[in-house]
């Protein structure tokens, strides 16, 4: 299978034209239809459907894009690798959920980069289950995920662990309730896929409590997000104690305690099994599991 035909497909569906694809990637529109086309006669199917919207994808289309999407990104990763040792380029390719990544991380990787100033940072924050994703199609070589996620060739071991506090800028008129109380709060929870939505799910089944029996108002992809609303009195929410020291200790926000629920999360570096970390990676991970790491 020709790599260069394959991008000419992908390129094509992502800019659902082939008029499009062809200018973007500097060809003529003839010249990409029969790198498509050949594409098609190697897989022995044909991939999409013109038509005046555009391209459609065909079940097998389906399929190839998928795959491709894995398969190009791993060919930019290899280009970028060989280019890095070319040029005896040290980068640390970082990706970190948000739990930790929008809060603590940025003053860990200030304080590393005082020591290792010669390694370039590629950082990128999303939920821990896009993190592994990312691992896994290796466009990261080092994640730091919330809780301690099962997953082929992914290699975990804790760093950290911190509290989930239940906390609201509201006014309050008990610090502790039930969990029937609990149960009627307007909450604000992370997505389904975040660490944290996952970790509080666990607790709350230990207690016989799904989700779906709660007063979930709405859900955010971000922490911060869900700080911001609950300091302006959206509604009430758990985050992570680490992130609202300052606005504990200046009354902003209060805690409110649920009887018999204690919400720990644990934060782990995860890394592939089957990938030999170099000299500067393996300097990161011995100092993000330190005291020197200053989570902030």
């Amino acid at each position: 299978m020709n790599l260069q035909y394959l991008k000419a497909f992908y390129v094509a569906v992502q800019l659902n034209s082939i008029s499009k694809a062809a200018k973007h990637l500097h060809l003529t529109q003839p010249g990409l239809s029969m790198q498509i086309q050949s594409l098609e006669k190697d897989l022995g199917v044909t991939l999409f459907i013109r038509s005046n919207k555009g391209v459609e994808l065909t079940e097998a289309g389906k399929i190839v894009f998928e795959y491709a999407d894995t398969i190009l990104s791993m060919q930019d990763n290899i280009e970028r690798d060989l280019k890095n040792l070319k040029f005896n380029r040290k980068e640390l390719l970082l990706g970190s959920c948000k739990a930790i990544g929008e809060y603590a991380l940025p003053c860990s990787i200030y304080i590393y980069k005082q020591d290792f100033r010669d390694v370039d940072i590629n950082f990128q924050i999303s939920n821990t289950e896009d993190v592994i994703k990312n691992l896994l199609e290796r466009t990261i070589n080092i994640g730091i995920i919330h809780g301690n996620r099962e997953s082929p060739n992914i290699r975990t071991s804790i760093i950290a662990s911190d509290r989930l506090l239940l906390v609201t800028s509201l006014p309050v008129i008990k610090d502790v309730i039930t969990l029937d109380e609990f149960k009627k709060l307007p909450l604000i929870f992370r997505e389904n896929g975040s660490g944290t939505y996952q970790t509080i799910k666990e607790e709350l089944l230990l207690h016989n409590i799904k989700i779906e029996d709660l007063n979930v108002i709405y859900e955010l992809n971000s922490m911060e997000a869900i700080k911001t609303s609950v300091l302006s009195g959206k509604g009430i929410s758990f985050i992570p104690e680490l992130s609202i020291k300052r606005n504990l200790k200046d009354g902003d926000l209060k805690e409110i305690k649920v009887k018999g629920i204690d919400i720990i999360s644990e934060f782990f570096i995860a890394y592939r099994e089957d990938y030999n970390l170099n000299p500067h990676e393996k300097e990161f991970i011995s100092f993000i599991k330190s005291s020197k790491r200053g989570f902030c």
